[in-house]
């Protein structure tokens, strides 16, 4: 993993681009401002901190951005499986600031992308797939520390960015977290399961013994029906991992098609995400949310 702000331009007009997981930011600005229990945060204080993140990003030297949200928390996948994660449990808070975070990013001069049919992940994926296909673009940078989005790593072309860690995750990183390649990932998760979305894989299949098996076999179709067939040396219980899979391989298929990132999601062309300066709705935006210091802060940036 490598450290740093990577937001800068390449040369020769090469250029960045980076992907934003809006809801993830949201997330991250409420519970960062509560962290310690010091105080109770203001009606719109994740909102402004996440336009506030946004301009630095911009300030470092930004210039093509895209930001992801799930303007509605249910997506397709719900229909597909009914314990998916939903907004039930979202703090109302936080489901209040999601149009309007989204709004604020418009005003601002930033490609949104609101979800509702698929997910904020699916708007990046399908915006990284087309970036990457762009031989202008240096690099791609996904700007969030989800796991799901390990499986768009291409090299170090196409990476993630933790913006709290400061950490760049290319696919030696991924390798060296998950122990298989970024193309393994959604088998992964199928079989080890996510909580955060609500994933709840295969009962004795954990990250270790998951590794193995797909660092040999790749996908789970690959995966020989007979455990005695396995060619993954040291591996402990396969008899009864071997019996978990059989049973419950559709229910396996079925989790393995919840963690993959569609990336085919309308999302526009390279282009169309250049910041080109903030709308003129974005000083109402900022005084109706108590943020009209960020107006000055813009316009330092145009300036």
């Amino acid at each position: 993993m490598a450290f740093g702000t990577p937001a800068q331009s390449g040369h020769n007009g090469e250029v960045r681009v980076h992907l934003v997981d809006g809801t993830y930011e949201l997330f991250r600005q409420h519970f960062g401002a509560t962290a310690g229990g010091t105080r109770t945060p203001g009606e719109f204080d994740a909102t402004t901190g996440v336009l506030s993140s946004t301009i630095q990003l911009i300030a470092d030297g930004a210039t093509h951005i895209g930001v992801a949200s799930d303007h509605t928390i249910e997506s397709f996948r719900n229909e597909l499986f009914a314990a998916y994660k939903d907004s039930a449990e979202m703090p109302p808070e936080l489901l209040r600031q999601i149009p309007l975070m989204e709004e604020a990013l418009s005003a601002l001069g930033i490609t949104v992308w609101a979800m509702e049919r698929y997910e904020a992940d699916d708007a990046l994926a399908s915006a990284a797939a087309i970036a990457e296909r762009d031989d202008r673009v240096e690099q791609v940078l996904i700007v969030t520390p989800d796991k799901d989005l390990g499986q768009c790593v291409r090299g170090r072309r196409v990476v993630q960015f933790d913006r709290r860690k400061r950490e760049i995750v290319d696919e030696d990183a991924v390798r060296e977290r998950f122990g298989v390649s970024p193309a393994s990932i959604a088998d992964w998760l199928a079989l080890v399961g996510d909580t955060a979305d609500g994933i709840p894989g295969l009962p004795g299949w954990g990250a270790k013994s998951t590794s193995a098996v797909l660092a040999r076999y790749g996908h789970l179709e690959q995966i020989p029906d007979e455990p005695a067939l396995w060619d993954v040396p040291g591996l402990r219980g396969a008899a009864k991992l071997g019996a978990t899979l059989a049973e419950r391989r559709r229910d396996a298929e079925l989790y393995r098609t919840l963690a993959t990132v569609v990336t085919d999601v309308e999302v526009g062309a390279v282009d169309d995400w250049q910041w080109n300066g903030p709308t003129p709705e974005f000083a109402a935006v900022c005084e109706r949310v108590g943020a009209m210091n960020l107006v000055a802060r813009v316009e330092r940036l145009r300036s």
